[in-house]
């Protein structure tokens, strides 16, 4: 059994007073974390039991009073752990969770799931503030794409080159293999365990044409043509400004529908968008955003481009999307922001709040770099070193260097 970083971190806070919410997108494995914290507290002899909420009847019945959860419970003096699946099914679940909290925290431990932000909300954050712990599960990184691909060996030497500097690998062309491949075809788990390429494609297109559409018709939007339209808009210029007067000419329909639309899609974890960086925070808020696909699989396949990167045309935007991806692992959305000038100049991303303060440039060969370019910004923000990540897999360093 394969267990991802997460769970670890959730098994750490399962002894905190504090409820845990899993938040992410649909399919990147959040039911499978809860039931293998069942399983964990099965095995340690702790009382938990698995609530999901795509019961309709169920719903009903805690729709109707929060207590009434109390009667799906086992009897017991311990502490039980009640691990709920789509939370955001509730009608209000930020009520929900708010009262068993305040009655019952010493008695019950919360882990829930939720695949739309409901809990970005202004009434969630407020109604439970110190009540609550947020757990973001993205897909998979490349060490956990390892696992669940089958690939133990690899895995073990991808290890071993990060915790040993010079260290010369035999099977670096192994490694460059499967780097391409998740490159390629993304870290959602199901996809990621699977071997064959139209099988992984396969999967890819329930991903966007399901489950994606599940998420269209529970935000109610109406023009789900338009949605995926724009969709596709934004899959093909990750890493570039999002203009909405421009794309709601091009689909023809409002701005604010454009808006709204980049709403759902956030908070259905299908786009992220972030902004510029300035010290001056009435800029930064006011500017327009870059837009990353959080999934390189599923922007391939919104873009239905499943070529490997040295034949893509794209290949620059699908690189600087993919070191988004590895920067999110460890960084708030909202913490990512990137640097532009009026003349042209860029930096791909800053984070100002990383635990080392520093700036990433993404390029697809060392050639491309002239530091001379970068000479204002690092005149500006001297307390941003400024690094650089050259996609090249067959060298060690290129894997000891990945964020």
């Amino acid at each position: 059994m394969v267990h991802r970083k997460l769970y670890f971190r959730l098994l750490t806070h399962l002894d905190k007073k504090e409820f845990s919410i899993i938040t992410g997108a649909r399919q990147t494995g959040k039911s499978t974390l809860l039931r293998q914290l069942e399983m964990n507290c099965k095995e340690q002899e702790i009382p938990a039991i698995f609530i999901n909420l795509e019961n309709k009847l169920l719903v009903a019945d805690l729709n109707q009073s929060p207590l009434n959860l109390l009667r799906y419970l086992p009897e017991t003096e311990k502490r039980i752990v009640v691990l709920i699946d789509e939370v955001q099914y509730l009608e209000n679940p930020s009520n929900f969770l708010k009262l068993l909290y305040d009655e019952y925290a010493g008695k019950i431990k919360i882990v829930a799931t939720g695949s739309s932000a409901f809990y970005i909300d202004t009434r969630f954050r407020d109604s439970l503030a110190g009540r609550k712990r947020l757990f973001h599960l993205h897909t998979c990184s490349f060490d956990e794409y390892l696992a669940i691909a089958g690939e133990e060996v690899l895995l073990e030497e991808f290890k071993v080159i990060g915790s040993q500097p010079g260290y010369k690998s035999l099977k670096i062309d192994l490694l460059r293999m499967e780097w391409e491949k998740y490159m390629i075809y993304g870290g959602y788990p199901a996809v990621a365990a699977e071997k064959d390429a139209n099988e992984k494609v396969a999967l890819l297109k329930e991903i966007r044409d399901s489950f994606i559409k599940r998420d269209i018709i529970e935000s109610g939007v109406q023009n789900e043509m338009a949605f995926y339209k724009l969709f596709g808009l934004l899959a093909a210029q990750t890493g570039n400004l999002v203009n909405v007067n421009e794309l709601a000419a091009t689909l023809q329909i409002k701005n604010e529908t454009v808006v709204s639309y980049l709403n759902i899609m956030q908070k259905c974890f299908h786009i992220a968008l972030i902004r510029p960086y300035f010290k001056n925070l009435r800029k930064e808020l006011t500017k327009m955003q870059k837009v990353y696909i959080p999934d390189s699989g599923l922007r391939n396949c919104l873009l239905n481009n499943f070529q490997y990167i040295t034949e893509r045309a794209d290949r620059g935007e699908l690189w600087e999307n993919v070191v988004f991806r590895l920067i999110v692992e460890n960084n708030e959305v909202d913490e990512i922001h990137f640097w532009r000038t009026s003349a042209g100049n860029e930096v791909d991303f800053v984070l100002p709040a990383h635990q080392i303060p520093l700036a990433v440039e993404a390029k697809l060969n060392a050639s491309l770099i002239s530091k001379s370019k970068y000479k204002l910004f690092t005149e500006t923000y001297p307390g941003l070193p400024l690094k650089f990540l050259v996609l090249n897999p067959v060298d060690e360093n290129f894997f000891r260097n990945l964020p």
